[in-house]
């Protein structure tokens, strides 16, 4: 039952492009970075952590373009507790229009002891130091207590009273290692209310790992017990076992206002496309029976459920699939389609794109058309990503032939054209035309990365169905993503690879690879060997 206690906002913060982009297999080039933030501006996230400035020159250009084109909500940077990363922060974050900083201190006993070998007042003195720093240019400064659960909860509320007083405008109190259960986390973050001096002076937000399942189910817990924000990532994606699923949270805030008399600014409609599109640049499948966005969520394939899904929706569903921005079929597009059909599909998908993205679009939504009798919803989301978060075409499929059989060995012969104009055409033999082929585009491109991982899916049924195939290389200790859509399997498989090629190409060509390596530990307590500026080697 409603009552009539006045409804709390509940800001949204997203790390979808920091501590989901960190984890393994999750990376994305900075054309993809920029798409993703443009997805989650126009889902309404109250605040975007761009990245970690200081953890690598690539990380630090990603933010700083983040950061200039972003102008509907704020836009944070990792720090830690040091004045050179405060530093980076501040040249990353310069043409943002809602800049944070977000400073990082670790504040449990084995964290202390053993990760940072300081006392307790070594670390309340550098966190105040941090803030005030961070302060002196920016406005809004986040401060987190890392490992905070495991922490003891006096000397927490001792950092938070002491940063809020430097200038702290946010305090975070995470769960980095995902060891809450839910009752007692939100009991910790009542304490941490209730005995932190100058509280009402600072937004309490949360931050909670899913290794134990539990992530959203304490983040839930804590906005009940008085959080005011909630830091989450598009399908959960994280180091280990990941963070906090935004889609999660938003729509059980939604559905059951009536519980927790809170809402969010987060435009629930474009959940299903964010979530797809972060699926796509990832590589990271959503598994089907994921809530919220999976492909299972409002399927029904039990006649009991159908019947009554049937006969009412709300027999089995809590929620419409409209609700989230799973698309519904209006009209069939096929090859006879006009532009004013297609610009309208694109429309009701959310797909908000420029003149100069349009026009292409339609030329391979026409392409497509004529080798499938129906182009779905999913075709057009696929081809949209496929255009919108490309790299640079360094090399381009000119024509590919394969020659395989069950008595026959496997060969491939690859033509590329550069960009320049020219075109180079290389053969090989391998194990299984996938193999020949990319062996014939090393032979082009120069390189042998390993090919780490390869996944080929459809990505609608039927015979005509687009083949999708996510691929993963590895070269000099680095991954690179690729991906590729056609109604061929094989010719999917080449153009994935290619692009993944095309990827490592073009980064390279933007700086020199990083001559060193280094753990980095952020806010919820994740390593990761991510490249540092020379005076941290």
């Amino acid at each position: 039952m409603v009552n009539n206690e006045a409804v709390r906002l509940i800001h949204v913060f997203d790390t979808t492009l920091r501590d989901g982009e960190q984890s393994p297999g999750c990376s994305m080039n900075l054309t993809e970075k920029i798409e993703v933030a443009r997805r989650l501006e126009r889902l309404r996230v109250d605040v975007l952590e761009a990245g970690f400035p200081a953890s690598s020159p690539g990380d630090l250009e990603s933010v700083k373009a983040i950061a200039a084109l972003i102008k509907d909500c704020s836009v944070a940077g990792l720090c830690r507790a040091l004045e050179k990363d405060i530093d980076a922060a501040r040249e990353a974050l310069a043409k943002a229009a809602a800049p944070r900083v977000h400073i990082f201190l670790a504040t449990s006993p084995i964290h202390m002891e053993y990760k940072l070998k300081m006392s307790r007042e070594q670390v309340l003195e550098r966190a105040i130091m941090a803030v005030q720093y961070a302060k002196k240019f920016c406005s809004q400064v986040e401060f987190s207590a890392e490992d905070a659960f495991r922490s003891d909860p006096d000397f927490v509320c001792e950092v938070f009273a002491a940063v809020i007083g430097a200038g702290a405008t946010v305090v975070n109190a995470p769960d980095t290692v995902g060891y809450a259960i839910p009752d007692e986390f939100a009991a910790f973050i009542r304490y941490i209310k209730a005995h932190t001096p100058n509280m009402e002076k600072a937004r309490l937000s949360v931050h909670c790992h899913n290794d134990l399942g539990l992530a959203c189910a304490n983040s839930l817990a804590a906005i009940s017990a008085g959080a005011d924000q909630v830091e989450c990532t598009i399908n959960g994606i994280g180091e280990r076992a990941g963070n906090a699923s935004l889609e999660e949270i938003v729509m059980a805030l939604q559905v059951r206002k009536d519980h927790f008399q809170v809402e969010t600014r987060i435009d629930s409609t474009q959940l299903y496309t964010v979530s797809r599109m972060v699926s796509q640049v990832t590589g990271v499948k959503v598994q089907p029976h994921k809530a919220i966005v999976g492909d299972n969520a409002f399927a029904h394939e039990a006649g009991v459920h159908q019947h009554g899904v049937l006969a009412n929706r709300a027999t089995y569903e809590i929620m419409t699939p409209e609700s989230v921005g799973i698309p519904q079929n209006r009209m069939v597009l096929g090859k006879h389609s006009g532009r004013h059909a297609f610009e309208e599909r694109l429309r009701d998908l959310g797909l908000s794109l420029s003149e100069a993205l349009v026009e292409p679009l339609f030329a391979q939504f026409k392409a497509l058309a004529d080798k499938k009798k129906v182009v779905s919803d999913r075709d057009i989301e696929a081809l949209v990503i496929e255009l919108s978060a490309s790299v640079p075409e360094t090399w381009k499929l000119d024509r590919w032939v394969i020659n395989c059989g069950s008595t026959l060995s496997s060969t491939s012969t690859i033509r590329l054209k550069a960009q320049d104009g020219s075109v180079q055409e290389q053969a090989a033999v391998g194990n299984g035309p996938i193999d020949a082929a990319c062996k014939a585009i090393n032979r082009i491109i120069g390189k042998e990365p390993i090919l780490e991982s390869y996944e080929l899916g459809a990505i609608t049924g039927g015979e005509d169905a687009q083949g999708e195939t996510l691929v993963k290389i590895l070269w000099k200790d680095r991954h690179w993503n690729g991906r590729g859509v056609s109604t061929d399997v094989v010719e999917s498989s080449i153009k994935a690879y290619l692009a993944a090629m095309n990827a490592l190409e073009w980064e390279l060509s933007q700086k020199p690879p990083p001559a060193g390596l280094t753990p980095i530990t952020g806010t919820g307590g994740k390593e990761s060997k991510r490249p540092l500026p020379p005076a941290e080697r």
